[in-house]
């Protein structure tokens, strides 16, 4: 089970892509309705502005769940782990909660930067290790050399417009939760008339039932906004329950297979499952 559901935290906040007062605002917004993880990267150059928009929430550390990610152009031996201590630095940490790699690295040889990986949990840089953007094979070469129960996620796209049953096949397989980023398809769900009919049936907004399904799905959801009425509303989730009737007409769209985060916005992406 992820580390997000094991600790409460299944329903994180994500900060991509806001920084300086709009960052402040969003995650104060965030913590006063009730959000308690946080998701972070060094790739989305907002570390800082994060580590300190979370220290002026007065928030006990421990109640905490906070992400960040390794940008690939520090996965060089003598990046990666500078690279991490710099993240702690800009958060403000003593040790991040979930510390994964962003991507694979553009020769999709994870071996270095898995072993990387392992060395700054070693070195108590954060308490999980995980991985985002791999393939369910890079899943399950991951475990092979790391070891059954060390990678606690893969963080990928993961929203009711796009089939992801190969990486929750895997997930299942191999111990590797998955957690999702885009989750309303960037609000292409609110456009969606069985998503918009199911939602009025159960007096919620669309994105409320997007999350609803991911999170059924066993699959902990990201939601940014910087609305703090869409903000709240991201956060009740767990109020209502979808059907199985429900469940099944909303899986249904997964045939639509959209997806946002592709090579033609990021080159080096893998061959998507």
């Amino acid at each position: 089970m992820s580390i997000y559901f094991t600790r409460g935290k299944e329903r994180g906040f994500g900060t991509f892509p806001l920084t300086d007062d709009a960052l402040h605002q969003a995650v104060h917004a965030a913590a006063d309705v009730g959000f308690r993880a946080f998701d972070t990267a060094q790739m989305y150059r907002n570390e800082a502005d994060t580590g300190a928009a979370l220290k002026a929430t007065g928030l006990d550390r421990d109640v905490l769940c906070i992400t960040t990610k390794v940008d690939p152009v520090n996965f060089a031996a003598d990046r990666f782990l500078p690279s991490v201590e710099q993240s702690l630095r800009d958060l403000q940490l003593d040790a991040v909660d979930v510390l994964l790699v962003h991507w694979p690295p553009a020769d999709f040889n994870n071996a270095e930067s898995l072993d990387l990986l392992a060395e700054a949990k070693h070195r108590g840089y954060t308490q999980h290790i995980g991985i985002s953007n791999y393939t369910a094979a890079m899943m399950r070469d991951a475990v092979t050399q790391l070891g059954s129960g060390e990678i606690c996620t893969n963080q990928v796209e993961f929203h009711p417009l796009l089939n992801q049953d190969t990486l929750l096949a895997a997930a299942a397989e191999t111990g590797i939760s998955l957690s999702a980023y885009c989750a309303v398809a960037r609000g292409k769900v609110f456009e969606n008339a069985t998503i918009q009919a199911i939602a009025a049936e159960h007096g919620k907004s669309a994105a409320q039932v997007a999350l609803r399904w991911i999170l059924q799905k066993g699959v902990a959801t990201n939601a940014m906004s910087t609305k703090p009425a869409n903000i709240a509303a991201n956060f009740d989730t767990l109020g209502f329950t979808l059907s199985s009737v429900d469940m099944a007409r909303i899986d249904a769209l997964t045939a639509t297979n959209y997806r946002i985060v592709n090579k033609d916005l990021v080159p080096t992406a893998p061959d998507f499952d």
